[in-house]
């Protein structure tokens, strides 16, 4: 146990300025709020590109390659960051949750929804994104007790609503084989999310995903040298360019920004920051991926911005 451990009273954990787990841990009037803010959007910019990223990559390397050598790469620079400021093992108690973290978001997350976009489109993969910070928040109710206001869930379902509709129209409105993979990606992220945004509060947001990104190393290894056995490579600008922006950008620098933020302005309002992302990403996928692009986005843009701004006001 460390002394930082060690000080803190249980039931009250309170580090870098947060309060006790469930509550906001910095007051809506803070400039540290603000920060977390702007960490957390961040994170929202780096995984919209996830989706656009992964497209390309597929372009050259077979699903479980990209997914496992994403891992490989991002646990090197994790691994190195960790051993460069000599950070200490976590406590043995913060084993489990980082084991939640590592399932939902270095293996589960990455692998069902690269296994979707092979037969999906992005903007129909979007919808996962679209529900995410309504299960996040759901999730983190189960967990650790957060108690939004019900002005705080009106908007987060009046968001979710209109994503999914946005979403569903951009697919056609036709259900895929992909679903499966999709509700089962949901489901497992918003578990990840919301056991990082716990353990963000007792240690730094960039040593959670870290240290999840190192405890799969002894599976995503080996995983990604019989995957490159078993799955043609084909190397181009584009697969490489998608290879390195999952697995530095999304796996990486974009969980330790994002993790950080929920740690300051608390788990359910960070994650209603998510409900931009599809639209982001679609309009990623525009510039990227030559997909067509809708008169409805702006309408739902703006719903969306609207539904963000009441959630983010809304006291818990």
């Amino acid at each position: 146990m460390t002394a930082q451990d060690s000080a803190t009273p249980a039931g009250s954990i309170s580090v870098h300025g947060g309060g006790p787990l469930g509550a906001d841990p910095v007051p809506d009037h803070n400039p540290s709020r603000r920060g977390g803010t702007l960490l957390a959007a961040l994170g929202v910019v780096a995984f919209s590109l996830t989706f656009p990223a992964t497209a390309w990559g597929l372009e050259g390397f077979g699903p479980w390659s990209l997914v496992t050598v994403r891992s490989v790469i991002a646990a090197v620079i994790a691994g190195g960051c960790l051993l460069a400021l000599r950070v200490p093992v976590p406590a043995r108690r913060h084993w489990a949750g980082l084991a939640v973290v590592a399932a939902g978001t270095v293996l589960g997350f990455p692998q069902l929804t690269t296994l979707a976009l092979e037969t999906s489109t992005t903007a129909h993969a979007a919808v996962v994104v679209g529900l995410l910070p309504l299960t996040t928040a759901l999730f983190s109710a189960l967990r650790i007790g957060t108690r939004p206001s019900r002005t705080f869930w009106i908007a987060a379902c009046a968001g979710a609503a209109a994503v999914i509709a946005f979403t569903v129209q951009q697919s056609g409105g036709a259900l895929t084989g992909a679903d499966a993979y999709l509700f089962g990606a949901l489901l497992i992220c918003a578990a990840g999310y919301t056991e990082g945004g716990r353990l963000a509060r007792v240690m730094p947001g960039w040593q959670v995903i870290a240290w999840a990104l190192v405890l799969c190393l002894p599976l995503t290894l080996p995983g990604a040298l019989v995957a490159l056995s078993l799955e043609p490579v084909q190397l181009t600008a584009h697969s490489v360019a998608g290879l390195l922006w999952v697995a530095a950008g999304s796996q990486f620098v974009g969980l330790v920004v994002w993790y950080r933020g929920m740690a300051v302005i608390g788990i359910p309002k960070a994650s209603q920051l998510q409900l931009a992302q599809p639209l982001l990403t679609l309009v990623w996928s525009v510039f990227l991926l030559g997909e067509h692009l809708t008169p409805a986005a702006p309408l739902t843009a703006l719903a969306v911005l609207v539904c963000i701004a009441v959630t983010q006001r809304a006291r818990g």
